[in-house]
């Protein structure tokens, strides 16, 4: 069974609810009649209902919850709760009721309040547009200093990391982690990692040095969040600096860090810095034509994932699976 495939079943076994708020895209309606129909979660639309209907007849949505916020009976207390939660940042009642209005800020209150369980956006909106609801409303998760994101990245005919699946990180939102911040994204991902895939992380801390072959202030970063990662997280098999080869190909491994408990298995790779996380993942991607679901966050205290805006129908079903198993755990 496929990487997406499990994640599905994850999904089926313990169904949740899961906001689609783009809801005048096609594509989000072609994802919502697809996600309802293979059992992956129940679904609710925000928008009104005439137009959403008329968006994608082709497709069925007639299970879906369509909820239009300004015909809410729960606008009201969404406006009041969201101006108790940010008046100390300056937000008035009339911004509150003008803020409730826009579908993402709307979603991700209905996630808040349990009445979903997460929300997927990001095919309309920006990355910034999608997640600033979700980082002033739910905030970070209990324990978690950072939000971060991550790619599942699935490589064909793959021997390294979990039969060829890995998980990549940050490749989204973190452009210049410091040590800590570093150390933060590895502990994270090593969570979403044993959470989505079902086995023990392998977290490498890579770099362009294996075990001070070289050294600078880039590789002396990676070296000092190895340490506070091991500091706060004991129980993980973590280890760094490495570079790639060492990382993921035993025989590397075991010439260049022969002392490591990950080297020639890891299965999480952690990139010092955005730039080596992006060109990492799209290398990948595309030369070795693998799958790359993402970016997903961590971090957050209830699941909100971003999407491209390129991305096709299945992706959004895709990425609702995951959100949907993620919230599991919530």
């Amino acid at each position: 069974m496929g990487f997406i495939d499990s994640i599905i079943e994850k999904a089926r076994n313990d169904k949740k609810t899961i906001v689609l708020p783009e809801s005048y895209d096609p594509r989000s309606i072609e994802a919502c009649s697809k996600i309802m129909q293979r059992g992956i979660a129940d679904v609710v639309l925000i928008g009104d209902k005439e137009k959403i209907e008329a968006v994608a007849p082709e497709w069925d949505i007639s299970g879906a919850v369509i909820i239009d916020p300004a015909k809410s009976a729960d606008y009201d207390s969404f406006v009041e709760a969201f101006y108790e939660m940010r008046k100390a940042k300056g937000m008035t009642m009339e911004k509150a009721k003008e803020t409730m209005l826009n579908p993402l800020f709307y979603g991700v209150m209905m996630v808040k309040q349990h009445q979903a369980d997460g929300m997927v956006a990001g095919a309309v909106n920006s990355t910034s547009n999608t997640l600033r609801p979700a980082l002033q409303i739910l905030k970070t998760a209990p324990g978690t200093k950072l939000v971060s994101a991550f790619f599942m990245m699935i490589v064909p005919d793959c021997e390294f990391g979990a039969n060829g699946t890995f998980l990549f990180a940050d490749s989204g939102l973190v452009e210049d982690p410091n040590e800590d911040q570093l150390s933060e994204i590895a502990i994270s991902s090593a969570k979403s990692f044993k959470q989505l895939v079902g086995e023990e992380a392998n977290v490498a801390m890579l770099s362009y040095s294996s075990h001070g072959s070289a050294n600078s202030h880039l590789t002396a970063k990676v070296i000092e969040a190895t340490r506070l990662a091991k500091e706060k997280a004991p129980q993980l098999n973590l280890d760094g600096e490495l570079q790639l080869d060492a990382a993921i190909v035993p025989e590397v491994g075991r010439s260049k860090a022969p002392n490591s408990p990950v080297a020639g298995k890891a299965n999480v790779l952690v990139f010092p810095n955005l730039d080596s996380g992006n060109i990492g993942y799209k290398l990948v991607q595309r030369l070795a034509k693998a799958e790359a679901y993402g970016p997903i966050t961590q971090g957050i205290a209830r699941p909100v994932n971003d999407l491209s805006r390129g991305c096709s129908a299945d992706d959004i079903v895709g990425v609702a699976a995951i959100t949907a198993v993620q919230a599991q755990e919530v």
